[in-house]
């Protein structure tokens, strides 16, 4: 069975004491850190890549729900979110922020594992359905519709992020494709050697880019502009290509 790294956070004391038993506990969970803020929560995150993030929203300085949104606009994995709280009118915005469930407190173990048993299952299909591309591979298989489509790794021109699926744009523009995947998901099954996510929104083929002005690329007609928190990255290939 797949077993899945959890952080714990929460101000209360005795909520996430009761919040780490109940992780203790669950054979495919693993405790690997937990802490009372979520500034400190943050900067664990980035160091630990947890699976899943119990996350309380009521908390000093940073809520549960701004440290979510702001973990949406950082590159890298992006970790399951599960809200725990004692305040119900969250829920609606929990769901905006792609959170996998919402436990109002004081919640039962069996909440809590019903919980934790979505996070598995998607971990699992994720798991099942995309394999990882090396530099060598020349092609990733898309789950499209009912059936699995082979994708050639030189023929997309570029991925773009629409809401829980990705549009694959391809040399052929009458081929792109849909698939339900997040683009977060897909970025980490991709080569960084060909491929970068360039905003919060498109990854590109690095070999398609056909110009490059101050702030955006241009792949064909297509221009797509360069997000603040990737330009370094961006300028730094971008100083190899011009040398």
């Amino acid at each position: 069975m797949m077993v899945l790294k959890c952080i714990a956070v929460d101000d209360e004391p005795l909520a996430l004491r009761l919040v780490e038993t109940f992780i203790e506990q669950t054979p495919f969970l693993e405790l690997t850190c937990s802490c009372d803020n979520a500034v400190e929560a943050m900067s664990l995150i980035r160091e630990q890549q947890p699976d899943i993030v119990f996350l309380d929203i009521n908390m000093p300085n940073l809520t549960g729900m701004e440290l979510a949104r702001l973990l949406q606009e950082q590159p890298g994995p992006l970790p399951k979110i599960v809200f725990t709280t004692a305040y119900n009118h969250y829920a609606i915005e929990g769901y905006r922020v792609n959170a996998v469930d919402y436990l109002l407190k004081p919640f039962s173990y069996e909440e809590f594992l019903r919980a934790a048993n979505k996070v598995l299952q998607l971990s699992e299909e994720a798991s099942n359905q995309y394999h990882s591309v090396t530099a060598d591979d020349e092609f990733i298989f898309l789950k499209v519709e009912y059936q699995w489509v082979r994708i050639s790794l030189k023929d997309i021109l570029y991925i773009e992020s629409l809401k829980d699926y990705v549009k694959v744009h391809l040399e052929d523009a009458q081929k792109s494709v849909m698939s339900l995947i997040s683009l977060k998901a897909l970025e980490e099954k991709l080569p960084t050697s060909k491929f970068m996510r360039i905003n919060r929104s498109f990854i590109v083929s690095l070999e398609k880019i056909n110009a490059i002005s101050k702030n955006s690329i241009f792949i064909n007609k297509t221009e797509i502009t360069v997000g603040e928190q990737y330009k370094e990255t961006f300028k730094t290939i971008v100083e190899k290509w011009l040398k």
